[in-house]
């Protein structure tokens, strides 16, 4: 499982530009470029709400769950199994 940063989408839809962001929230542009691609490991609470507040959005429209394929299938086949006890069972 894996929790997503999607600035990037965030920032096309305000028409914002990485320069600008990263000024207004007194973060480097290297250090918000990681974040718009997707390749932080890690996020401070204080650049989240600072992202939050220049933005105009919460945390959520901001980060996303994706669950990794392997656990997908998992999910799936537990998912089967139960069913398939609980039909044997009636």
């Amino acid at each position: 499982m894996a929790i997503k940063v999607i600035l990037d989408e965030i920032m096309f839809k305000r028409k914002i530009k990485v320069t600008d962001l990263a000024a207004n929230i007194d973060l480097t542009e290297a250090n918000l470029s990681i974040l718009k691609t997707g390749k932080a490991r890690a996020i401070r609470f204080s650049t989240l709400e600072a992202l939050c507040r220049e933005l105009n959005c919460q945390p959520g429209d901001l980060l996303t769950f994706v669950a990794d394929e392997i656990e997908e299938v998992e999910l799936v086949h537990n998912n089967f199994e139960s069913k398939k006890i609980a039909e044997n069972s009636i």
